[in-house]
């Protein structure tokens, strides 16, 4: 049973689990005050508009601390019928206290939203996230709120919380995500080192950082409030005749940077190498995402496994990022396929990458150029995707230079499995870091 540092930390595990909505443009909905720096990291890792989704507890009039139900913005409530016959609970008395907690929901959605309207959920994949849940009459009812306001799908993505409760809940929501169902269940706040209380200038700053048209979606030349020497552009590469679109991140005083090499036909837009990227982004690492196939091209299946094209793509995108950022070291980080393109352009005579990250990858498409590559090379494998560890294996006894195989248990191709995803990213900020860093530059 895992216990999480705090709740930006339970945020990251619990966006590993969500890469697979990426691409359904989903909006990121947080339960206010505890819910929210769980679902900022989430919006960050999957580029997603962040907002709040405010409802309240009904107490019952002589045991407030016993729930009989909620209330939600949009006149939503749910009562357990069953809890308001039981305490006696006269219908003047619910009417009282539904009223008082409507005017507590208004209250806080003007407070947390201020005169921003709340995010369209109209055709769209919502994502409810909270800190945890005891009983879930707080998530039912923010989960029939979503759906009042035109959600398609709703999934609630959660930490931590009693089995019972989750199963419950699956009535409601399309799925349900929960990291931890321990037993017996006391309280959200034991599985948390630290679990204080949130403030609401903190929710503000998140929510304001965060952006509803979210966290990464500033328009090329837009005016932001950041460091000269920071940057988040669409860029388009031109390579021969064909433009290959990407997009740029330069965090304030990055030390690196590092080009994804995507496989399999996926792009930019590849969730699982955007949550990587999010991270490198977090240590100060700047990134490059970008297409190696166009869209026609990436319909002949034979692209996706010509590794000198993407290879000779790479080196055309290093030249303009070397050119563009012409004062930080270059890794490439390069998953399925595409690491074989990394390790074969990295094989090339006077290359200028000094590191390297396989996810995953192919290293045998790459063949007798591996014993050419000089630059530190970390190979990630998922301990159950068997053919792919092999592979791996093989490779790592033909490079020639600094190499190491890391296995990380449990997980299987796409890194899917909880928190897999999280040690991929963590492994290669750390790989990154040593091998482009200022002290490594300062022994070259």
């Amino acid at each position: 049973m895992r216990f999480f540092r705090d709740r930006r930390e339970a945020g990251r595990q619990l966006a590993a689990r969500l890469t697979q909505f990426a691409d359904e443009g989903p909006v990121i909905l947080a339960l206010p005050r505890g819910g929210v720096p769980v679902a900022y990291e989430i919006a960050l890792a999957l580029g997603a508009p962040l907002d709040v989704i405010v409802v309240r507890k009904l107490g019952v009039p002589f045991q407030p601390e016993l729930g009989m139900g909620a209330v939600g913005e949009d006149d939503t409530t749910v009562l357990n019928e069953e809890v308001v016959r039981l305490a006696g609970v006269r219908p003047d008395e619910l009417a009282t206290v539904e009223a008082t907690e409507r005017a507590n929901v208004a209250a806080r959605a003007r407070r947390f939203r201020g005169d921003r309207a709340a995010v369209p959920l109209a055709g769209k994949t919502a994502i409810v996230v909270d800190d945890g849940i005891a009983t879930g009459g707080t998530a039912r009812a923010a989960l029939q709120v979503a759906r009042a306001r035109g959600a398609t799908r709703v999934v609630l993505a959660v930490p931590v919380a009693p089995l019972e409760s989750v199963d419950d809940l699956r009535g409601c929501a399309d799925v349900v995500i929960c990291l931890e169902t321990p037993t017996p269940f006391f309280g959200v706040g034991q599985w948390y080192q630290d679990f204080s209380q949130v403030p609401d200038d903190e929710v503000l700053r998140l929510l304001a950082v965060a952006a509803p048209s979210g966290a990464r979606s500033t328009p090329m030349g837009a005016d932001r409030d950041c460091p000269d020497d920071e940057r988040d552009d669409e860029i388009e590469v031109q390579v021969g005749t064909t433009s290959l679109g990407g997009h740029l991140t330069v965090p304030s005083e990055s030390q690196a940077l590092v080009l994804f090499a995507h496989g399999s036909g996926s792009s930019r837009h590849s969730p699982r190498n955007q949550f990587v990227s999010r991270s490198l982004n977090r240590a100060g690492i700047a990134t490059v995402l970008f297409d190696l196939l166009s869209p026609g091209e990436e319909l002949d299946r034979r692209n996706v496994f010509d590794v000198e094209l993407l290879g000779e793509r790479l080196l055309a995108t290093t030249s303009w990022a070397h050119a563009e950022v012409p004062s930080l070291p270059i890794g490439y980080f390069g998953a399925s396929t595409g690491a074989a393109a990394a390790l074969w352009a990295a094989a090339v005579p006077g290359s200028i990458v000094g590191a390297v990250v396989s996810r995953g990858g192919r290293p045998d498409l790459a063949g007798p150029r591996l014993s050419a590559v000089r630059a530190p090379t970390l190979l990630i494998v998922g301990g159950d995707d068997d053919a792919v560890v092999e592979l791996n294996r093989h490779a790592a006894h033909q490079l020639r230079c600094e190499h190491d195989l890391a296995v990380v248990p449990g997980a299987t191709h796409l890194f899917e499995e909880a928190g897999a995803l999280e040690t991929v990213a963590s492994l290669a900020q750390d790989w990154f870091i040593a091998h482009l860093g200022p002290a490594r530059r300062g022994t070259a």
